[in-house]
């Protein structure tokens, strides 16, 4: 999610206009935490332990726990996880890795930051998800990895990805960025592959007060490598023994206090958004705003509401004009960008179509009944029929 759009809150509609209802609302969320974090706040202040220390340790652990996994290392942001992950696992110069076309950039950014080419996969074109079909027809000999993306807040088949990437020989990474809380057959994002990778960002379904991330691991060595590369690539206890190439990428302490309060509220706010997008699937027309399919077998966290409509520059125009907030993730395939069009070798049908459809509807966790009545009337009201 781009910081526009977490803007896009946006400043209150006059007094004699209906109120106006958000793309996304972070105010009851942060109320809900400030008490505990102002206080466990003064305590970072006291302690003046603001990198590492006490409060990114307890964050750490409790995430490990939540996910289901031994480790859990804290990152500045979920980029960095992703590119530090990717070269904790030697994938670098020479080496390429399967991608869903239709991610945010920063997934295949990583790849590009890491020394290897992405290879863009088609997805789903109901769920919009990699599937195994679509993973083994962008694998080469020189494929090393696969990155699955549980693109707004589900997860893909991550039981018959398993066994694709198994299967080729390929490390499996997760993209779990939209997801902190999903589950597939039972098991928790993050907790699949060889390391699920988070962000924090405000706007996700577990967000910082800034920038944040982190990457969940069942792998001891994988878990020491990046916490020392994350450290400019210090010997884990040392200052100035420097043993791999690393950067600066730690989670800060105030950060880490904001997460470990919002951790434990995670599963109920989590449950909110199923409801709301229950109400979403039952109330709106789906011949005119076709959800993204559910995943079979796994339940999503609905870190988004994204529905498939015709017209949809008109349509968001006309629903800005009825006070409805809304996004687009993503509008451009990854691809077709301009940094990242070379490495493309053919069209990807399924994920180009949906580029020119996808809205995202208001979905946060406080989200009151009466407005979403006030978005579904006024999506039913404004989209157009869609193509059979």
């Amino acid at each position: 999610m781009s910081l526009t759009e977490v803007r896009s809150t946006g400043p209150r509609a006059p007094t004699d206009m209906p109120t106006r209802v958000p793309f996304l609302d972070l105010t009851a969320v942060t109320e809900a935490v400030r008490a505990q974090v102002e206080a466990r706040w003064s305590e970072v202040l006291r302690s003046a332990a603001f990198i590492g220390g006490a409060a990114v340790e307890a964050f750490e652990r409790e995430l490990a726990a939540y996910c289901g996994t031994a480790e859990a290392v804290g990152m500045a942001n979920g980029t960095d996880a992703l590119h530090l992950t990717l070269r904790a696992l030697d994938i670098g110069p020479g080496d390429t890795v399967v991608v869903p076309a239709n991610t945010f950039v920063a997934t295949v950014e990583a790849i590009v930051l890491a020394g290897a080419a992405p290879r863009f996969a088609d997805v789903d074109p109901e769920t919009l998800l990699l599937t195994p079909e679509t993973v083994a027809a962008a694998v080469l000999p020189s494929t090393k990895a696969v990155i699955a993306v549980h693109l707004y807040g589900q997860m893909p088949d991550m039981v018959a990805l398993s066994a694709c990437a198994d299967a080729l020989g390929l490390l499996l990474v997760e993209d779990a960025a939209q997801a902190q809380g999903a589950t597939y057959a039972g098991r928790r994002a993050g907790a699949y592959a060889v390391a699920g990778c988070f962000s924090f960002y405000p706007g996700k379904n577990l967000g910082a007060f800034g920038d944040a991330g982190a990457v969940v691991t069942s792998d001891p060595r994988l878990a020491a490598t990046l916490r020392s590369m994350r450290d400019h690539g210090r010997a884990l206890g040392t200052h100035y023994e420097h043993v791999v190439l690393g950067t600066n990428s730690r989670l800060d302490a105030l950060q880490a206090v904001v997460l470990r309060a919002k951790l434990a509220h995670l599963d109920e706010w989590n449950a909110s958004r199923v409801g709301l997008m229950a109400q979403y699937r039952d109330r709106l027309d789906p011949g005119r705003a076709r959800l993204v399919a559910d995943q079979p077998g796994g339940q999503g966290v609905h870190h988004l509401a994204v529905a498939r409509v015709a017209d949809r520059e008109r349509v968001r125009s006309e629903l800005d004009a009825r006070g409805i907030g809304t996004g687009v993730h993503y509008p451009v395939p990854c691809h077709v960008m301009p940094p990242y069009r070379d490495y493309a070798d053919g069209p990807l049908p399924a994920a180009e179509q949906a580029a020119t459809e996808v809205l995202s509807l208001p979905m946060y966790p406080h989200l009151e009944p009466a407005a979403l009545l006030r978005v579904v009337a006024a999506v039913n009201e404004v989209a157009g029929r869609l193509p059979r």
